[in-house]
């Protein structure tokens, strides 16, 4: 008798009133079987729209690392993605060798001293966010490159993610997560009159 009426108690629905359900509840298995660029890219699916949930940042890290360990491979975006998560947290012992999992062997693009402007900044290193910032402004334009906007909204100008790194150099000293993300940090100071 008690067997069956435990047998209805957990076939019943919750009863309205009880703990809130988890706001960072996601559908795991969906979501690690997702293709890399699904995952990753995605602005509305994947771990982004988890990181965009309040107070699901971390949930959406910890899944980014639960993605690297089910592909198995070393996915060095994903890296990067969830340092910037950690970074963004104010975790920055956990984000600085995440960061730098994510550098290139070959590298034309810029992305390394993106990386090592980053970890400076992380690091209240000045002076290496500089040389950082100094070689990733020196890099030549590639024929083939072209300014555009992104179906996602992302600006592509070169070098790439040189305003961000700007915008590190301009808030140097606040939070990662003011000095990457604040428009007042992203802005070119406005000219002075002279």
């Amino acid at each position: 008798m008690i067997l069956i009426a435990l047998a209805l108690q957990t076939m019943s629905p919750p009863v309205s009133g009880g703990p809130a359900a988890d706001p960072c509840q996601v559908d795991r298995h969906a979501l690690l079987a997702l293709n890399q660029d699904a995952f990753d890219q995605d602005m509305t699916g994947g771990w982004r729209e988890l990181a965009d949930r309040p107070g699901c940042m971390a949930a959406a890290a910890d899944l980014l690392r639960a993605y690297r360990a089910h592909a198995e491979s070393r996915l060095s975006i994903l890296y990067w993605h969830e340092g910037q998560l950690r970074a963004t947290l104010g975790d920055y012992a956990a984000a600085i060798p995440l960061l730098e999992a994510s550098r290139k062997p070959q590298d034309s693009s810029g992305w390394n001293p993106y990386v090592d402007a980053t970890v400076a900044f992380l690091r209240g290193d000045r002076a290496a966010l500089v040389q950082a910032r100094d070689r990733l402004a020196a890099l030549p334009r590639p024929p083939d490159f072209r300014d555009q906007v992104l179906a996602n909204g992302f600006h592509l100008t070169w070098p790439m993610n040189l305003e961000v790194v700007d915008g590190l150099l301009r808030c140097f000293g606040r939070p990662y997560r003011e000095a990457y993300s604040a428009a007042e940090c992203r802005a070119p100071a406005p000219a002075r009159p002279r």
